[in-house]
């Protein structure tokens, strides 16, 4: 079986084709039992992209998957992980199906993909998510953490104090043997959940070609991104319009794709030639950042990496590298704000949290500002924090650490 390749046929005929235990992650979105005829007219409305989705009961569908199923779990390496996206018309079968032929111990998650979709079609509660189970063919298997940024309500002491376990298991902070508070190593942020909050393809999206149950690139490169690394070998066996493909393609990863439509076939190495994404600023920046703010960071700390502090007055971000294993603060001068209050609010931060080199960003002059002496060595004022980092190489190549200035 050639890698990087798109295949015309039934998956269960091709994949007894397949060497057993060389495919390191499989991804399917099989039919969803809805009992119609998906369908969806193209952008240009030139043709009707279709596939059958009946079927006479439920015993027929389980053992269309169930046959399948077999066949994946064979060609799988023991490293290997297998994600089947369903939703309510058949999670109930599927996750009994995987649970029969991975073994109910090898599950490792139900994954939510939770989008914002509105419509009235109906009484009842608007459907906005769709389920992901995720089985490993081992406990062996091949696992990346992925991080993402604390919530907005995340306590501040939480991110920057060590914590342990006392003598009843409750979490405290850590102190030293002098009472003081122990600051935590650098945090790379919070572990991915479960709940993935990823846009559905509105119908101007540049990658969306209109094809029925089309998935964003985006939900399949957070995948492919957990449970590949570059050069691993990724099946499609439902292939349709080819995002696994893509998303593999694009994150350096081969694949094998099948589907047992000629279009669909057709529409895959069509878009394999000519890769398009749409850039989701809700994805990379979150859908807090559409919320009314006292101050835009991106503005500000374009091009560092930081972490948003909310809630306090003398603190608008952390970054994320630390200074002599201590955090480095960042306070922006409010538009109402002399230079001098934020600095001294600044001041009580760094007091408080125990940094040892932070910055104030200025934003406009004040006449208050020349009667006063900045003279705190922890604090350097700057109006473009991103050159002067820069400009000062104050990061260490491959380090977590900062150099002084």
């Amino acid at each position: 079986m050639n890698k990087n390749s798109v295949i015309f046929g039934d998956c269960l005929d091709i994949t007894k084709n397949i060497d057993s235990g060389i495919i390191d992650l499989i991804y399917l979105d099989p039919p969803f039992f809805t009992n119609k005829i998906q369908k969806q007219t193209t952008k240009d409305r030139s043709k009707i992209l279709s596939f059958n989705d009946n079927w006479k009961n439920c015993d027929e569908y389980a053992d269309f998957l169930f046959l399948r199923f077999v066949e994946f779990q064979r060609i799988l390496k023991n490293t290997g992980s297998i994600f089947v996206h369903c939703d309510i018309n058949a999670n109930h079968i599927v996750r009994l199906l995987l649970d029969s032929v991975f073994g109910f111990q090898n599950f490792q998650s139900e994954i939510i993909w939770t989008y914002k979709r509105w419509s009235n079609s109906k009484k009842g509660l608007l459907r906005n998510h769709q389920n992901i189970y995720f089985y490993s063919k081992s406990k062996n298997f091949k696992f990346n953490f992925i991080y993402q940024d604390y919530s907005p309500a995340t306590n501040i002491d939480q991110i920057l104090q060590q914590r342990k376990r006392d003598e009843f298991g409750k979490s405290i902070y850590a102190k030293d043997s002098k009472g003081e508070v122990i600051i935590s190593e650098c945090k790379k942020g919070v572990p991915l959940s479960d709940v993935w909050d990823i846009p559905y393809l509105n119908p101007k999206a540049k990658e969306r070609i209109q094809y029925p149950t089309q998935k964003p690139i985006a939900l399949l490169e957070r995948i492919i991104k957990i449970a590949s690394s570059h050069g691993d070998l990724i099946l499609d066996p439902f292939c349709g319009s080819g995002t696994t493909l893509l998303a593999a393609k694009l994150n350096n990863r081969n694949f094998i794709g099948i589907d047992i439509s000629q279009e669909a076939v057709k529409i895959t190495k069509e878009r394999l030639e000519n890769p398009i994404k749409t850039h989701s600023v809700v994805l990379h920046k979150g859908r807090d950042y559409f919320l009314n703010q006292q101050i835009d960071l991106e503005k500000y700390l374009f091009g560092v990496e930081f972490i948003p502090v909310q809630r306090n007055n003398g603190i608008d971000a952390i970054l994320k590298q630390q200074f002599n294993n201590a955090p480095i603060l960042i306070k922006i001068q409010k538009e109402n704000e002399s230079l001098y209050d934020a600095y001294q609010k600044l001041q009580q931060a760094i007091k408080i949290k125990k940094s040892q080199k932070s910055f104030l960003i200025q934003t406009h002059s004040d006449v208050h500002s020349l009667l006063n002496n900045f003279d705190d060595h922890r604090i350097s004022i700057v109006k473009n924090l991103s050159a002067v980092l820069e400009s000062e190489k104050i990061f260490k190549n491959g380090t977590s650490s900062y150099l002084d200035s």
